[in-house]
Parts: C-alpha cells; sequence; structure tokens
C-alpha cells in the first residue's frame, strides 16, 4: 500500500502539469488565434489537442490508482473487522460516541 503514494503523487503532479498547459495554451490560443497563419494555427491546434489528450490519459490513470488504492483500503478493512468483530464494535462505538458529543455542543 505504501508504495503506491508515489505513483498517485506522480499521476497527480502529472495531471496538474498537463492541465496547467493545456490552461496556457488555450490562453494563448485565445490571445493570438486571429493573427496565426493555417500553418501556425493546425500547429497550435495540433498542440493543443495531443496536450488535453495526455490530461485525460493523466486522468483515467489517476482515477484507476484513486480506484485500486480504495479497493485495497476496503479489503484490508472488511478482513480487519471479520478477524475483531468486538474491537470493530467498540471503536464504532467510540467514533459515534464522539461524534455525538461534538454535534451536541454546537
Amino acid at each position: 500500500m505504501i508504495q503506491s503514494i508515489p505513483t498517485k503523487t506522480g499521476a497527480r503532479d502529472q495531471l496538474m502539469n498537463d492541465l496547467k498547459t493545456v490552461i496556457q495554451d488555450a490562453e494563448a490560443w485565445l490571445r493570438h488565434g486571429g493573427h496565426l497563419t493555417g500553418e501556425e494555427f493546425q500547429a497550435a491546434k495540433a498542440k493543443f489537442e495531443q496536450t488535453l489528450s495526455s490530461a485525460k490519459a493523466d486522468l483515467i490513470h489517476l482515477q484507476e490508482t484513486v480506484v485500486e488504492g480504495t479497493k485495497e483500503a476496503a479489503k484490508a478493512t472488511d478482513e480487519y473487522v471479520h478477524e475483531n468483530p468486538w474491537k470493530s464494535v467498540c471503536i464504532g462505538a467510540g467514533v459515534g460516541l464522539l461524534l455525538g458529543v461534538l454535534i451536541s455542543r454546537r
């Protein structure tokens, strides 16, 4: 589980970089779109589409990584509850009590 944390961080960082690039390209396109010639326009469009495609791929990869981590956490929780049912009941009751106290203070 600890090994997947750098992957999540790396995928998130890559996605953020790609999204920033998409935004910068879109802003440049809006600023200079009227002044571009046919070839320049096609090159700018191709670059924008490539960056957008890369951002989509990174988003899908990040989503898959998060889903995988969530499934692992759910499986670990399920195993713990099955191995320690009374501890789980006590923990749940304690959390419920703590939340009740916090809510009643408001």
